[in-house]
């Protein structure tokens, strides 16, 4: 079974043997938004968390390109950031090219 629920800010997926009293509190909380699957073989899509490509890109992170990464979607510039966290830009800069060891 496969339990998705999308709803601003929640968004999670349960599988397997999901208990009665669980699934229908699901349903009372989310309602339209809560979609039950009874066998995920046949739901029409991969959990992205399986695909290969998924895999590769996750083997792929860093720590440095995670922080890059929501750096830029704050749209924040390293000079930015460093005086947020009171460090240098180059510390930020080599955090972000994996140069920086702890």
């Amino acid at each position: 079974m496969l339990a998705p629920v999308k709803r601003h800010p929640a968004e999670f997926v349960l599988e397997g043997n999901i208990p009665e009293k669980y699934l229908e509190l699901l349903k009372n909380d989310f309602g339209k938004d809560f979609i039950i699957e009874e066998d995920d073989e046949d739901c029409g899509y991969e959990l992205a968390s399986r695909a290969g490509w998924y895999k590769e890109e996750k083997a792929k992170e860093t720590p440095g390109g995670n922080m890059k990464f929501y750096r830029k979607l704050h749209g924040m510039t390293q000079p930015a950031l460093t005086e947020k966290l009171g460090t240098t830009k180059q510390k930020i800069s080599n955090m972000e090219n994996g140069a920086f060891s702890f």
